[in-house]
């Protein structure tokens, strides 16, 4: 089942019918879907796929020239290349008359196994690319390897490339096309738990409640996504061990460097080194206050909610999910479901402000969202705001979330004005976003302050359907 993509399709369509040497990098995530957009794009198109495996180079070599047989082309079946660069030069001169996709997934495995790969590709593309109609797509898994080997300055294939794409889990509006059966809470808490990943989206069931489906997902050994972010680890970093204690560290409350960094054991100078590379993998983000470039007030936070769920919840309850204690774990982690997804449910509203602005429906131009944190400077104390957003210097708009089962009454509307006059900007607008609604006094204040705009999760919903 394929979903969602259109974006991506379209972008990598153009490319194709330019009917010009094309070479698209696209790079991404392990499971993030970079194999199904590619065969998605060319199930109707004449193509080479060749994908690397973690082997020798003779062994990708016989494998690519098996990919080229299926082909097709004025070889003997039996031909297996006697080199990389006679295969890639066979493909070019193939790709002389028509147009031909030639994908290279999970290229850095086999630009490790033959150290010349890439600068065989270099050679061949300067000679071929001005009368070749060749299209071709290197795809990669291990990100810092497509950073530092293909995309950057100094790589052999500098230069080169046409197009580059940076696959990205999918959104929340992307996520729910995945469920038909979930009841709209069970969407969002399916996306606080897994993310935008397909294929961790693949492993839920909508047939069956979240209750079930963390239980089938989480708290079973014998489950997929059971340890899962610690082998994704293992594929993506030397020290797995410390990188898991951060992300521990992150998940469990310690968002300032120095509390990491005294959790683990560690000099802050070696947690700086580590948490720059999980920031590179997209899996911890660095927040300032809104505004601020550069603050000591800096934070960090897990970007991926299935690593934020599992590190949040598993370790600290493996030892008895590993003597199958499944209903007492599940005990253990559903009180704090509500508060794990204030964090989600702000993401998604951020979302929707998002959807607003593309659809030129918004109140405010902002050019970017955040949150903000800080003093405030009359009542001495400190203050949060969850999202805010500035136009210019006389516009902004401010937001709170509430994912709580009973409807945000009037005193959480008089709070987020208050922290609105922190700032001094002439034209605000406040949004409130509720998982369940507004009470009658709080529609009425917000009725009557005129700047206010109550939106339900149902709204939500509807408008990122």
């Amino acid at each position: 089942m394929f979903i969602g993509r259109e974006r991506e399709l379209a972008s990598i369509n153009k490319l194709y019918t330019s009917n010009k040497f094309e070479f698209l990098v696209i790079y991404g995530r392990r499971r993030v879907g970079k194999t199904a957009l590619i065969n998605q794009f060319i199930r109707d198109k004449k193509a080479i796929y060749f994908m690397g495996v973690e082997s020798n180079a003779k062994q990708n070599l016989r494998n690519l020239s098996e990919n080229i047989l299926e082909y097709g082309g004025d070889i003997r079946p039996e031909t297996v290349f006697l080199s990389f660069q006679a295969a890639f030069e066979y493909t070019f001169q193939l790709a002389g008359e028509e147009r031909l996709i030639f994908v290279i997934d999970e290229y850095p495995y086999v630009a490790r196994s033959e150290r010349s790969l890439a600068s065989v590709l270099q050679l061949l593309i300067d000679k071929y690319k001005d009368n070749s109609k060749m299209m071709l797509i290197l795809c990669g898994s291990s990100m810092s390897y497509m950073e530092d080997h293909v995309l950057a300055y100094k790589a052999p294939l500098y230069g080169r490339r046409t197009a580059q794409m940076k696959v990205l889990p999918f959104d929340f509006a992307d996520t729910c096309r995945y469920f038909k059966n979930f009841t709209p809470e069970e969407k969002a808490l399916a996306y606080g738990i897994v993310g935008g990943t397909p294929q961790y989206l693949m492993q839920m069931d909508d047939r069956k409640n979240i209750e079930d489906n963390i239980k089938n997902m989480f708290l079973d050994t014998t489950s997929f996504l059971f340890e899962e972010p610690e082998n994704l680890l293992k594929q993506e970093v030397r020290e797995p061990a410390l990188y898991n204690a951060m992300i521990t560290a992150i998940a469990t409350g310690a968002s300032r460097m120095a509390e990491i960094a005294t959790k683990v054991g560690e000099e802050t100078s070696v947690c700086t080194a580590y948490l720059k590379n999980l920031i590179a993998l997209g899996l911890i983000g660095k927040e300032t206050p809104y505004g601020e470039k550069a603050s000591r007030k800096s934070i960090y936070c897990i970007e991926d909610n299935l690593f934020r769920f599992w590190y949040r919840f598993i370790p600290e309850n493996k030892s008895i999910i590993s003597r199958g204690a499944i209903e007492l774990a599940y005990k253990r982690i559903a009180p704090h479901l509500s508060d794990y997804m204030g964090k989600v449910f702000e993401d998604i509203c951020k979302q929707y402000l998002w959807a607003l602005l593309l659809d030129g429906e918004s109140q405010v131009e902002f050019r970017e969202l955040g949150r903000w944190w800080g003093t405030d400077p009359v009542a001495h104390c400190p203050e949060e705001i969850g999202i805010m957003g500035e136009e210019d210097k006389n516009t902004a708009l401010f937001g709170e979330c509430k994912w709580t089962n009973e409807k945000i009454n009037i005193g959480v509307l008089q709070t987020l004005k208050r922290r609105s006059q922190i700032f001094s900007y002439p034209n605000t607008k406040l949004y409130l976003f509720g998982k369940n609604g507004f009470t009658k006094e709080c529609e009425r204040e917000a009725a009557r302050m005129g700047n206010v705009y109550l939106v339900s999760y149902g709204d939500i919903l509807e408008k990122l359907k």
